[in-house]
């Protein structure tokens, strides 16, 4: 799955005793999203080693002709399209989203190379969940509504993942000291 948490949700507080509590500044969990890598770097070296070998087979018939020259540049040039059409999809695969939790605010950061970073935050307590199976630019629509404004989260997922961690986030929302449980 594109996401990972890393909790401290369940970690016992530093202070122990019955009145401890966490401290505004403790992080409660942090969850990174990025998006799924169907072939990874290496995939596709492999993926153009073996496109290149199979474009030169027929190459090798026409050695020390004329046709072999008129062929080339063609065959160079679907290699070029080849490399930098997936160079373009890894520096479009570059977006990730770090949702951050504290006792006493939430915050989202999404990041892609080349644009200003995007900042959303508020309190938890009043922040809602919603997925939304029709009302969106995707199906199951993933948003958190804060008290200002709705933000997306991962929209770049699968509808199944994204239905996946709404459940989570819900459940780290509820299991937060203090928190809308």
């Amino acid at each position: 799955m594109p996401y990972k948490w890393v909790k401290t949700l369940d970690k016992a507080p530093a202070n122990t005793g019955a009145f401890s509590r966490v401290e505004d500044g403790d992080t409660l969990a942090v969850l990174h999203l990025w998006p799924h890598r169907s072939l990874p770097r290496g995939g596709f070296v492999a993926f153009l080693a073996i496109t290149i070998t199979l474009l030169s087979l027929p190459l090798f018939a026409l050695l020390g002709t004329g046709a072999w020259w008129g062929l080339l540049p063609f065959l160079a040039l679907a290699v070029a399209a080849i490399w930098r059409a997936f160079n373009v999809s890894y520096a479009d695969g570059q977006v990730s989203e770090v949702l951050t939790l504290w006792h006493n605010r939430i915050e989202i950061a999404r990041h892609k190379p080349g644009t200003p970073s995007q900042n959303w935050s508020a309190n938890p307590y009043w922040v809602r969940v919603t997925l939304h199976n029709s009302d969106g630019p995707v199906r199951k629509y993933l948003t958190l509504k804060g008290p200002d404004r709705r933000v997306e989260l991962g929209a770049f997922l699968s509808p199944d993942e994204r239905e996946a961690l709404c459940r989570d986030l819900k459940d780290t929302l509820r299991q937060m000291p203090g928190g809308p449980g």
